[in-house]
């Protein structure tokens, strides 16, 4: 514990966010790491518990608590508190390969059961991986790492989002010859093609996938398994791992579905990406468009941004459930996860730019309007959460409330009901989600093709205990 009075001395600070004024006006990354004088002060804030609760990663009657992969939090804090900033550095990077994107999309589960947020705000956690993780770059301490030698073993890795990347990364270093298979024509998954450049920088992704390479892993792009390439191509590998990311996305069913104009939000997202990894940036494809956003969620708030940064003219989000509280619920205790309202950074650049915030709670889509040109509107309702008989709540319309409102646009964010199936059936298995290793010898399975839709984080730790399942399976 490096001051005993840390959390008493010092307030919780984060780095000071690029006002939105300056920052609609690009694609570049608004949130920079805080000064050294900032983190070591949050570092201060660190009580070293007796029972470190931000680094336990459990979960409690469905909810989780603490770092998924389980973070040396305190063990950093107190390092970066007393300027031993590499050591920190190389108990980061012990649990966590992919630090440089954790500390910026992750939401900080370690943060929501920090013991100091018990009676006031947590320690910037966050914050300090961030610090630290820009710092090993900056200073040359992140380098290649390639195994001494080989073990003789191949692995297909099907999938390079972060459940894959991670896989990869722990067999590679153990000495297997990993090959990752990616259908996109960049690595990354939804971290290249799902989250916008101005949350998570793609030459900074582009940067960690050539690290990996000069490792020794081996990527193939453009290559979609069980359409572009046999599935019996892979029977020359040793053993094989599913990570494709949560491919399905949860559809809406409404009149005017089908009509031109309607959208999933990744595949509207990852035009964007697309844009501006080609440096296409200064086309503004929706200016003129009154957007529509359904879904409440981080995707609903990226297509929120991402509109606005391509020239719309008006962006409203709905959101079915009801907002939550201010401040913690009763059955919401400290150490789980605060389920609290949130002013995300597309809401607060809607609320800059249009005068108030684009989320509408308690509403969902009745039809949408338009014809074969496009959509001209969106019929929508407010519904009240009311008991169905059975204990369980359930949306009911009220109809005095319907109401109509021009549209050019829908962009459907409603999260995702699981992984693309055509991979499982081609290869004539299934997966079980209480193990790894899937009902076909050799194939295994991890993050969202495994688990369904989750974090980053907890990607991580799937894919890491697949990958140890995996080299069981294999040296024994």
């Amino acid at each position: 514990m490096g001051k005993p009075t840390g959390f008493m001395d010092f307030d919780r600070r984060t780095a000071n966010e690029q006002p939105c004024v300056d920052r609609i006006a690009n694609w570049d990354e608004f949130h920079p790491a805080l000064d050294e004088a900032g983190a070591k002060e949050q570092a201060a804030r660190c009580m070293n518990c007796g029972i470190p609760f931000c680094h336990g990663g459990v979960s409690w009657k469905g909810v989780s608590s603490g770092c998924s992969i389980g973070n040396l939090i305190p063990e950093w804090n107190d390092l970066v508190y007393r300027g031993q900033y590499e050591e920190a550095y190389r108990r980061l990077e012990k649990t966590n390969p992919l630090h440089e994107f954790t500390s910026r999309v992750c939401p900080a589960l370690c943060e929501g059961s920090c013991t100091v947020g018990l009676n006031g705000d947590p320690v910037a956690i966050r914050e300090i991986e961030r610090y630290l993780s820009d710092m090993a770059w900056e200073k040359g301490w992140v380098k290649p790492h390639p195994p001494a030698s080989r073990n003789g073993k191949t692995v297909a890795v099907v999938g390079s989002g972060p459940a894959g990347l991670t896989a990869a990364h722990y067999l590679n270093r153990r000495g297997f010859m990993v090959t990752v298979f990616e259908k996109s024509e960049l690595p990354g998954g939804l971290m290249m093609f799902g989250i916008p450049n101005m949350k998570l920088p793609k030459d900074l992704l582009q940067k960690k996938i050539d690290l990996f390479r000069a490792e020794g892993i081996t990527f193939v792009c453009n290559t979609d398994v069980g359409k572009d390439l046999p599935v019996s191509e892979l029977d020359r590998f040793d053993a094989v791992l599913l990570c494709g990311g949560a491919g399905q996305p949860r559809d809406l069913s409404v009149t005017g579905r089908n009509l031109p104009g309607v959208r999933f939000a990744v595949p509207f997202l990852a035009d964007a990406t697309r844009r501006v990894v080609a440096g296409q940036t200064e086309e503004k494809p929706m200016a003129g468009r009154k957007v529509v956003v359904i879904g409440g969620g981080d995707t609903g708030n990226d297509c929120v941004a991402t509109s606005i940064r391509q020239g719309a003219d008006k962006v409203i989000q709905l959101e079915i459930m009801p907002p939550s509280p201010d401040s913690r619920a009763n059955d919401n205790p400290w150490p789980r996860w605060p389920f609290v309202l949130k002013t995300d950074y597309g809401q607060k650049e809607a609320i800059y730019l249009y005068g108030r915030d684009p989320r509408t709670f308690c509403i969902t889509a009745v039809s949408i309007l338009g014809d074969d040109k496009g959509v001209t509107g969106i019929e929508t309702v407010q519904v009240e959460w009311a008991d169905d008989g059975s204990g369980r709540k359930v949306p009911k319309p009220i109809e005095s409330t319907r109401r109509t409102q021009d549209a050019t646009d829908i962009l459907i964010a409603m999260g995702f009901v699981g992984a693309e199936t055509y991979l499982p059936a081609a290869l004539e298995l299934t997966i079980d989600r209480t193990k790894y290793a899937t009902s076909k010898t050799k194939f295994f399975s991890a993050g969202d093709m495994r688990t369904g839709q989750s974090l980053v984080v907890r990607a991580e730790n799937d894919a890491t205990r697949a990958a140890k399942a995996i080299e069981e399976f294999l040296l024994g």
